[in-house]
């Protein structure tokens, strides 16, 4: 049962919300009026009732990196087709690709089961903040600060997780103001139903990524099992046919991952003058790799699709933050609003709080490159992801289960052993070769002071000579073998020592370096826990609690709006674009070749899904509500709690919306659900009419 704690009584009430993400306890607090004031007619219980547990926003799901709703009660599922790349690549061949040419089940016996895809749908909240607090001792030292706090935060997950088929989150508010506990019903047998081709799923593409106008029919739907027969979930979104028009009330729910407008100044400005710099360049470099290996093989294509387009988002998001930023002067804008906190308050624990956050900042520094380069090295090369996953594995497995760093405790070992299977069809060797090459030139430019031992010791320059070491190690290796890899995840650093595998014995040295910056990290993270609440509270205070709380993946719903955005001078940009201009775009050339059949779908003008005031099929809109990574897929409901639309982008001059929201280009972007309506009716034609039966669509 949800309690009116610390973490509600934060952020008291506000009058218009299309700023903030807000939790479930947040909604109810500011109560029936401020919900109605967002244009809702949707009565607060039904919404989120805070006795049993659920309502509305509890039909937003969490899915590996995206969120997705019910929208039928058998367990059919909508997410966004981005989302459920990987799936589609599970069951594809060079001769069946279905992540190019899309996929139907004709039946519940075509559907096609994942060995991996998990749907959690919560169940329960729970305020943890006074357990939190009181287990940190009086007198301890940063590290064993932030020590106590992981401690129980896995006895709490433990004691949740007893249920059976249950899966439990911790989350930190505001740095440690407050601490929540999540419990989540865990389902694990999902199957593929429907996904467009990647011509209508991502049209437009890289091009297209992150700007307005779109016309991407981003959306996927799933069936979720429960014992073998369809799971029946407590609640559903019904699919709206009537649709929208500039003005509407929206709302988008999920579960946005991460922003960062709690961050100081000097933070920003690190990721604006290193981080996205760094970032951007090294996507670009694999983005090349990825794209010239992948025309080189069909084979190889299928392998790396679902990588290729996560190294082009992160590229392009990079870009977005760094022209969002200088565009919204946020460093000077953050630094304009620290000092009117540090004028406004009369804390003097919070300004002291202040100067220790910036020297944290600032120690940061002296170490920047080379902790970079450990970060980066287990998101590129599966040559360093899957030694490192083994061996890291091997590390912690010789500790208690509680003694484990989270992510490696037994609760977490189906998961890696599903993600390195599942890695296995995304594996391509000379791919691999030339991304483990990149990252091991990265490490050998570090500065002389922050070097690497392992690189250097295994590379002595980057001379080519010596990089042609790389293929000798990885022809050498048993990582690449999947049974000798699962293998190894049962062995201990003394089993894998023995095996004098070349990539091993490289990551059993890269791995002490990773934990070596990892204690220092957790000493940091104790001390700004010691901190950084009481820096926030000021904050807090000078802004009469008009505060929202960054994303950290819990469960958030944003009110907004339909509504266009002008990004310059002379320039207005509508809010929703139409069949007409999706076929206007129509090249036959990568991005924007769309498939005959959608394109003579469209020259039939079949009126059934014509909005009347558009004249079109509408296929895409915007709204101004507050999203982030993580809300891929969301479900965007009406004022009456219908689906919509499902969320699936901010617009390029958005991007930076993790750093501070401006109302004037705050815009997220949705698949319209008449779109998909359509492309059911009028493209997949009459082996889609179960399925749009399934939405309540009946026949015309």
């Amino acid at each position: 049962m949800i309690r009116r704690s610390t973490l509600l009584m934060l952020w008291p009430a506000l009058a218009l919300a299309s700023e903030g993400k807000w939790t479930p306890q947040q909604v109810q607090q500011q109560g029936a009026a401020w919900v109605k004031q967002q244009g809702f007619a949707v009565p607060l219980k039904k919404l989120w009732d805070p006795v049993k547990n659920e309502g509305l926003l509890a039909n937003a799901v969490q899915l590996p990196g995206c969120s997705g709703s019910f929208v039928s009660a058998e367990g059919l599922l909508i997410t966004n087709h981005h989302c459920a790349v990987g799936l589609l690549q599970e069951h594809s061949t060079t001769s069946a690709n279905l992540v190019r040419d899309g996929f139907l089940a004709r039946s519940r016996d075509d559907e096609k089961a994942s060995k991996s895809f998990r749907v959690q749908v919560p169940r329960r909240f729970r305020d943890v903040t006074a357990e939190v607090l009181a287990a940190v001792p009086e007198g301890v030292d940063d590290r064993g600060r932030y020590k106590a706090v992981e401690a129980v935060q896995k006895q709490l997950v433990a004691a949740c997780e007893k249920a059976p088929k249950t899966r439990c989150t911790f989350a930190t508010f505001d740095g440690g103001v407050a601490f929540t506990l999540t419990e989540f019903a865990e389902l694990t047998d999902v199957r593929l139903v429907w996904a467009p081709p990647t011509s209508v799923g991502d049209f437009g593409g890289e091009v297209d990524n992150w700007m307005w106008p779109r016309h991407t029919g981003d959306f996927a739907l799933l069936r979720v099992y429960q014992d073998g027969k369809p799971y029946v979930p407590s609640v559903w979104f019904p699919v709206s046919t009537e649709g929208l028009k500039p003005g509407d009330a929206v709302a988008v729910l999920g579960y946005p991952g991460q922003s960062f407008r709690s961050t100081l100044a000097d933070e920003i400005a690190e990721r604006e003058q290193r981080w996205y710099p760094r970032v951007a360049a090294l996507t670009q470099e694999w983005e090349t790799i990825l794209e010239e290996e992948g025309r080189r093989s069909p084979e190889v294509t299928v392998a790396v699709a679902d990588d290729l387009r996560g190294v082009l988002n992160t590229r392009k998001n990079a870009q977005g933050q760094l022209a969002g930023l200088a565009r919204g002067h946020t460093v000077e804008r953050q630094r304009a609003m620290e000092l009117r906190v540090k004028a406004a308050t009369k804390d003097p624990a919070a300004l002291e709080a202040f100067e220790v956050l910036t020297r944290l900042t600032q120690d940061r520094l002296a170490t920047w490159e080379h902790d970079f380069a450990l970060d980066w090295s287990t998101r590129g090369a599966r040559a360093l992801s899957w030694p490192l996953a083994v061996v890291r594995r091997a590390v912690e497995a010789q500790k208690p289960d509680a003694e484990r760093e989270p992510g490696w405790q037994e609760r977490d070992l189906a998961r890696l052993k599903e993600r390195l299977e599942r890695d296995q069809k995304r594996y391509a060797p000379a791919v691999d070769q030339r991304l483990l090459i990149s990252w091991v030139k990265l490490a050998l430019a570090l500065p002389r002071e922050q070097r690497l031992t392992a690189v250097d010791q295994t590379f002595p320059s980057p001379a080519q000579a010596d990089l042609e070491k790389i293929a000798a190690l990885l022809q050498t290796s048993k990582v690449f073998d999947p049974a000798a890899r699962r293998a190894m995840l049962d062995e201990t650093p003394e089993q894998l020592k023995a095996r004098k595998d070349p990539l091993i014995d490289f990551a059993l040295a890269l791995d002490q370096e990773r934990r070596t910056l990892r204690d220092a990290r957790e000493a940091t993270q104790g001390r700004s826990l010691a901190f950084k609440p009481r820096w926030r509270r000021a904050v807090m205070a000078e802004a009469k609690g008009l505060v929202a709380p960054d994303a950290n993946s819990t469960l958030r719903v944003t009110f907004g709006v339909v509504k266009g955005y002008s990004p310059k001078d002379g320039v207005d940009y509508r809010p929703q674009t139409t069949l007409t201009g999706l076929v206007a775009k129509h090249t036959g050339a990568e991005p924007f070749d769309l498939p005959a059949r959608v394109r003579d779908a469209a020259a039939r003008k079949g009126p059934r899904w014509r909005d009347r005031r558009l004249d079109d099929v509408p296929v895409d809109f915007l709204s101004d509500c507050d999203t982030t990574g993580g809300n891929s897929g969301s479900p965007t409901i009406d004022a009456q709690g219908r689906l919509v639309g499902v969320n699936f982008d901010r617009v390029w001059e958005n991007v930076a919306n993790d750093f501070g929201y401006d109302p004037q280009v705050a815009r997220n972007v949705n698949a319209d659900a008449r779109y998909l309506l359509w492309l059911l009716d009028e493209v997949e034609g009459p082996n889609a009419k179960p399925l749009l039966k399934e939405l309540g669509v009946g026949p015309q």
